[in-house]
Formats: structure tokens, C-alpha cells, sequence
């Protein structure tokens, strides 16, 4: 299957479809467009020379700290997914990579501004910061996904993630800082609109061949976030399950079900055996995930 849908996830079917979905997405960026300066507390920046960084100085709970140093490390690492999504939909059809372009743009101001928040408020150690974002940047990312489709799908879940993770630690936010709140809100409207061109997207490819499933269900089976290789990645996840507002019970009622609906996975009706056996394998793990989170819920868990 892979050697003959190869050549098919290039179908010239899809050109206008994904042309309009970019063209409404500019349309949608433009009437938001925003600079990352306007959402910060400057009046509250000091010299760490002349006044030096201490942990008294943190006005954000350990819990909401960590979270948005966690979002932090996920986005510095924007230089190495532009690579990776040109890489993979070189040779796709054009306006792919066009969407990229726009999109890197429109990501490009997102670690500056959470980096900036943190020193201006001075909730982060400089030096400590630096050297942990240097770390994560040297690792790199280099998920194993060989499709423009696969890629649209993990970028999909993704950006929906993101923005429902945004959105909740706002919640858990606001008490302490209403301008984190607030910029956290601004930067789920961005992953909003980006998650909403990737998720149709992927949806006309099944509009066109229900077999399109085989490759949707090698990623949303085998779905990590891409700041999962940072240190400590498990206890941070835990920690902002327990105190942010957001851990697999978000993820999975607010990401991955939505999806598996919106797709309409259930009522696809591949003609291909392997998409057949891929769509049977996806519901499996659906139905597996959804007993988890049940059980989880029952014991109060985020």
C-alpha cells in the first residue's frame, strides 16, 4: 500500500481544497495578527546585574511555573519542526508548503514571548533557563513519519493539544497573573487556526479515498508530543495533570475524541485490506483509551 499511495498523496484533487483552506486561514491570521510586545508586563522588568534572581522572587506557583516552562521548551524547538515539515512535504503539493512559511511565521513569536514573560516577571532563573533551553534545542526533532499525510495528522493533534493545554493552564493561571492568562489565551487563538488547516486538511484527503485511514492510524496510535525528550518530560506531564488543568483526561476528551468524531472514523469504509485492518486497530486503541480515562476520572485524575 505504501508504494502505490505514495504517488497518491500528491492527488490534484486535493489542490483546490487545501488552496481554500489556506486562503481562509490568511484571511482569519490577518484580521488577529498581533506582536508579542503587547502582551507583556514591561513596566515589571529589572536588571538581573544590578538586582540578581532569586527563587523568592517567583510569584507563580511551582505547578503554573512549570507548565509554562514546559510550553516554553516545546516552542524554542521551532526551528527544528520548520526543517522537518519542509523535509516531508517536499515534492507534496505546493500550497503545503506554503502553509508552512505562514506558519512558521505566525509560531515564530510564541518562545519569545513566554521566555520574556518569565525573566520580565522574573519567575525564571536566567542562567538556568538559558542553559535548559539551550539543552532542548541541541536535541533536536525528528519524529519517524515519512507522508505529507502522517505529518498532517501528528501536526493536527498537535496544535490541538497545544491549544487546549493553553487554554486550561490560563485557567489554573489567572489567580496568580492575569497578563499570563491573558497571553495564554492569545496564544491558543493561533493554535486554533493552525490546527483547524491541518485538521481539514487531512479530513478532504479522506473525502477522497477512505484509505487514507492506513496512515492516520500509524500516528494517532503512536502519538508523543515533541517536547517529550526534555528533561524531566513525565513529572512535568504529571505535575500539570495534578495542578494545571491539563493531563490524559483533557487529552483525550478534548483532543483525541473530538477527533476520531470529527473524522468520522467509524463510518469509513475503506476498500483496501490493510486500511481496513488499520481502521479496526484505531478504534481498538480508541475504545482502549476511553476505558482508561473512565477509570481514571472515577478516581478523581486530571
Amino acid at each position: 500500500m505504501a508504494e502505490h499511495y505514495a504517488v497518491k498523496l500528491l492527488d490534484h484533487r486535493l489542490e483546490p481544497i487545501l488552496r481554500e483552506l489556506y486562503d481562509t486561514h490568511r484571511e482569519r491570521a490577518a484580521r488577529i495578527d498581533w506582536s508579542y510586545h503587547e502582551f507583556l508586563p514591561w513596566d515589571k522588568g529589572r536588571c538581573f546585574k544590578r538586582d540578581p534572581w532569586h527563587i523568592s522572587q517567583r510569584t507563580l506557583s511551582d505547578e503554573v511555573y512549570t507548565a509554562i516552562e514546559t510550553a516554553l521548551l516545546t516552542e524554542v524547538n521551532l526551528p527544528w519542526f520548520t526543517t522537518y515539515l519542509s523535509v516531508t512535504f517536499k515534492g507534496s503539493l505546493e500550497v503545503l508548503t506554503q502553509f508552512v512559511h505562514t506558519w512558521t511565521a505566525e509560531e515564530d513569536q510564541h518562545s519569545s514571548l513566554l521566555e520574556t514573560y518569565l525573566l520580565l516577571t522574573r519567575n525564571a532563573d536566567p542562567d538556568a533557563l538559558h542553559r535548559l533551553r539551550k539543552l532542548v534545542v541541541e536535541q533536536g526533532f525528528e519524529p519517524d513519519l515519512e507522508s505529507a499525510l502522517e505529518t498532517m495528522v501528528y501536526t493536527t493533534i498537535q496544535e490541538l493539544a497545544t491549544m487546549v493545554f493553553y487554554n486550561n493552564v490560563a485557567k489554573a493561571a489567572a489567580p496568580y497573573d492575569p497578563d499570563l492568562s491573558r497571553l495564554l489565551r492569545r496564544l491558543a487563538k493561533d493554535e486554533t487556526l493552525h490546527f483547524a488547516f491541518y485538521r481539514d486538511a487531512v479530513k478532504a484527503y479522506l473525502s477522497i479515498d477512505h484509505n487514507y485511514i492506513y496512515y492516520i492510524e500509524k500516528v494517532m496510535t503512536t502519538f508523543r508530543m515533541p517536547g517529550s525528550s526534555m528533561p524531566d518530560f513525565e513529572q512535568r506531564m504529571s505535575v500539570i495533570a495534578a495542578k494545571a488543568n491539563y493531563g490524559p483526561i483533557a487529552y483525550f476528551n478534548q483532543v483525541y475524541e473530538y477527533l476520531i468524531h470529527y473524522w468520522g472514523v467509524d463510518a469509513l469504509q475503506p476498500s483496501r485490506t490493510e486500511a481496513q485492518h488499520a481502521k479496526v486497530r484505531l478504534l481498538k486503541h480508541y475504545d482502549k483509551m476511553k476505558r482508561v480515562t473512565e477509570r481514571l476520572a472515577a478516581r478523581g485524575a486530571s
